[in-house]
């Protein structure tokens, strides 16, 4: 089981949001490239970057910082970022880049056929993130709320040959309420590719929960308020999912 930290950016600084509001951002760091060393200090495995610019504007805008996140973790683990990328020009430049994943978002919902693409050209490393309420998917940075039902496009996803759902319960999000473990695990039975949890990881009970249902196909899950706060600490977090799964 992954604890995955998140390094959310607006403006070239590390930043939490509540429910996905840009202006309920709490400022963590002026330094993405510290943030991330930091992490990898305390024995991430991998990290899930946001460029939530870009998420709004339809293109990456945080790319000093990217770098800067890239540079500090170098090889020693992969780093996913997630945030306006929705043409192939961009995920090849991603890539490029250093990145492990790329994650796509509104356009896996918007445009099936530029995923499909995707998945072809870039076999392996694309994950899409399905942000949802009541079991609905929301586009542009949770701004529209649409028809699509999560589980119905996730199988769609699959069938493209995307990597991995990553699920996020956006009326949990940044609200420390803990992880939807219903839906999460609902919609990893209804795949065959694995599922990360995203949205309101607070608490060990939280990774207790998640263990618990890691044979259902769920792998990891995001975390990001609780372990800036403090209310959770990463590196015991990690290390109780280890001691939990066997690792």
């Amino acid at each position: 089981m992954l604890i995955i930290p998140a390094i959310d950016l607006k403006d070239g600084q590390c930043v939490r949001l509540k429910q996905g509001l840009m202006d309920e951002a709490t400022v963590f760091s002026d330094s993405p490239g510290e943030q991330a060393a930091h992490w990898l200090e305390q024995g991430a495995r991998r990290l899930h970057v946001v460029d939530l610019n870009g998420a709004f504007a339809g293109k990456p805008r945080n790319e000093k910082a990217i770098k800067e996140i890239i540079e500090a973790v170098g090889d020693e683990i992969p780093v996913q970022l997630g945030g306006g990328i929705r043409d192939l020009d961009t995920i090849e430049h991603c890539l490029d880049s250093g990145l492990g994943y790329v994650i796509i978002g509104t356009a896996a919902v918007k445009n099936p056929g530029f995923l499909h693409d995707a998945c072809g050209a870039f076999p392996g490393q694309i994950i899409v993130g399905l942000d949802a309420r009541d079991g609905k998917v929301a586009v542009e940075g949770w701004s529209k709320l649409t028809k699509h039902d999560v589980i119905d496009l996730a199988r769609k996803c699959e069938d493209y040959g995307v990597e991995a759902i990553i699920y996020t319960d956006i009326g949990r999000d940044g609200m420390l309420s803990g992880i939807n473990i219903e839906a999460t695990v609902k919609l990893a039975q209804s795949l065959r590719i694995p599922v990360i949890a995203s949205g309101g990881l607070s608490d060990h009970e939280d990774i207790r929960k998640l263990c618990a249902v890691e044979s259902e196909g769920v792998i990891g899950a995001i975390a990001g308020r609780a372990i800036y706060d403090g209310s959770l600490d990463f590196a015991a977090a990690q290390a109780e999912a280890d001691r939990l799964s066997g690792a």
